[in-house]
């Protein structure tokens, strides 16, 4: 008896904010009878922490080998804001009566976070926590996760604008006799996108070898680097293959060009600025997988993935409900983006609306890459958590007809 629910309003629909922006929302809390409380605390907390495990064999001073496990931790804390909805430390008890009980809160998110990742051995995450102070009582938790995103506007790097081409090449020998080259260029228009995009692969194989082209396969992979400062400095290293596909065969004395297109799902931009202890970049690899005992040639193409798309970029149809506008907070009376609800939560100015008309506004969409829980070693028993346990940030994510980079100005 006593809590019969919980909810932590947001007022954004998405649970996803920008760095810099503010966070208003509402704490719902219903009793089915009375309840004591010496007040109600909420904390914000944006955190890193990487985690795992090593073993090695170790001699002791008795010349005995013996397994050693070291459990190695990584950690930063980005803020961390908490205050009383009611009540406070020193006050007295009050009693609750049954039904439900509101309470608003805000919360300015500093604008230098990282944003939100969730990975094999470690995770940037931003989470609410809803505290009963209970007299005499142990406390009750309430918890939840919501995603923070740190803009990358692809529009100020402009090496991400410019086309890279792979080129691989190699001549083999068979029983002391050279043949001629295999040559395997591929080609995209630009390094840099952004979710929802298509990524358009150009592949020319002239193959003057004797030796047979079985595929050439690409694979979209996120990189990423785990560090550790505790007990010691350890790093680890995680490869994610995002998509994949092939192309081939080509038998030896053929020439033959492939296009193909990979579409980038929601996933955090490159990088994770301000994190000092996960680094996060994507490439393409590319292998070409010939015939026979010869080694395959391989090669990749780095991608750097933004928030903020190449303003030359159009969105996916004509339709006037997907052209540009300048929304404000959901809660924001309509016509005046000053009053009520996220302040500074404007989709078209975070998205890069205001500065690039052209761009659609994205939606925010569920990455794959889930935490398996959000609790940590210091909640209790006692803590429940508000919606899902395995959460999954959003990303932007647009929509385009038109994958290519601008034209460059003479």
């Amino acid at each position: 008896m006593g809590i019969k629910g919980c909810e932590v309003q947001l007022d954004n629909p998405w649970n996803t904010y920008y760095a810099g922006q503010t966070v208003n929302g509402q704490v719902k809390i219903t009793f089915d009878s009375p309840k004591k409380v010496r007040g109600i605390i909420i904390r914000f907390l944006g955190e890193a922490n990487t985690e795992w495990t090593e073993e090695r064999n170790v001699t002791s001073s008795e010349g005995k080998t013996e397994n050693e496990i070291t459990h190695l931790k990584g950690h930063e804390e980005y803020f961390k804001i908490q205050y009383y909805l009611l009540g406070g430390k020193n006050s007295s008890e009050t009693e609750l009566p049954p039904g439900t009980h509101t309470y608003p809160f805000t919360c300015a998110l500093p604008p230098t976070l990282p944003s939100s990742f969730e990975g094999e051995f470690g995770h940037v995450r931003y989470t609410i926590k809803v505290t009963l102070d209970r007299p005499w009582k142990f406390d009750q938790d309430m918890k939840m996760a919501f995603t923070v995103i740190a803009p990358v506007d692809l529009n100020l790097n402009p090496r991400v604008k410019e086309p890279f081409k792979l080129e691989l090449e190699k001549a083999f020998c068979c029983f002391c006799c050279r043949s001629g080259p295999l040559a395997v260029i591929t080609s995209i228009p630009q390094t840099g996108y952004v979710s929802g995009q298509i990524l358009p692969i150009t592949c020319e194989v002239d193959n003057t070898s004797n030796v047979n082209l079985a595929a050439v396969k690409f694979e979209l992979r996120k990189l990423v680097t785990f560090h550790t400062n505790q007990p010691r400095s350890e790093k680890r290293e995680s490869k994610v293959i995002i998509a994949q596909l092939s192309v081939g065969p080509v038998n030896g004395g053929e020439s033959r060009t492939f296009t193909q297109q990979m579409e980038i799902p929601a996933l955090p931009p490159t990088n994770l600025l301000n994190c000092g202890i996960i680094a996060l970049d994507y490439d393409l690899h590319v292998e070409c997988d010939v015939s026979g005992p010869h080694r395959n040639l391989t090669g990749k193409v780095p991608i750097t993935l933004g928030t903020i798309p190449l303003a030359a970029l159009r969105p996916q149809t004509d339709d006037p409900s997907l052209a540009p506008t300048q929304p404000v907070s959901p809660v924001s009376p309509p016509g005046d983006g000053n009053l009520g609800g996220a302040l500074g939560w404007n989709v078209a100015d975070s998205a890069g609306g205001s500065l690039y008309p052209n761009i659609p506004p994205p939606q925010f969409v569920e990455t794959e890459y889930r935490a398996p829980t959000i609790t940590r070693s210091d909640d209790s028993e006692h803590t429940q958590i508000i919606g899902d346990n395995a959460f999954a940030p959003r990303y932007p994510t647009f929509q385009f007809k038109n994958a290519t980079a601008p034209a460059t100005s003479p």
